[in-house]
């Protein structure tokens, strides 16, 4: 076997196939479920991942507004804002996030575990998070995927 004929192979954006999945939230736990949809935006589920180009899905989560969390992370855990101006640090706790709007939960969650730069936010403009049971993406025919069987 000619070992130097193997070549290794770099997905570019041309060759890279998105899909549209759509992934229930209800009764998931927020870390863990964040972290797979984390994974599958960036496209780490697939043999051809490459770590500077978007060859993630795109991901719709639905029923947001069922996720939940364990212990008293409801109220002991705070989620810092900032606006720039002195004295504006706003403190929200998950409970609050989740009246006020339970997408943000989870895609600020989501946020955190892509990378922090130009890469990352492109990644995340592929997540849609939607409260309900209904999404808008019906056009793209998207695939239904459970998101436990994902390691």
């Amino acid at each position: 076997m000619d070992t130097l004929s193997f070549k290794t192979v770099s997905a570019n954006k041309a060759s890279v196939q998105k899909e549209w999945l759509v992934v229930d939230a209800t009764d998931q736990i927020l870390g863990r479920f964040c972290s797979k949809v984390a994974r599958l935006l960036r496209g780490k589920h697939k043999p051809y991942f490459t770590p500077h180009i978007d060859c993630g899905d795109n991901v719709i989560v639905i029923n947001a507004d069922k996720i939940k969390l364990t212990g008293k992370k409801w109220t002991d855990r705070v989620h810092f804002r900032h606006s720039g101006y002195p004295g504006s640090q706003i403190e929200v706790t998950p409970e609050e996030m989740l009246k006020k709007n339970p997408a943000s939960l989870i895609e600020e969650s989501v946020r955190g575990m892509l990378p922090k730069n130009r890469l990352g936010r492109a990644i995340f403009k592929n997540l849609y998070v939607y409260a309900g049971p209904e999404h808008k993406q019906a056009g793209q025919n998207p695939k239904p995927f459970d998101i436990n069987t994902l390691k």
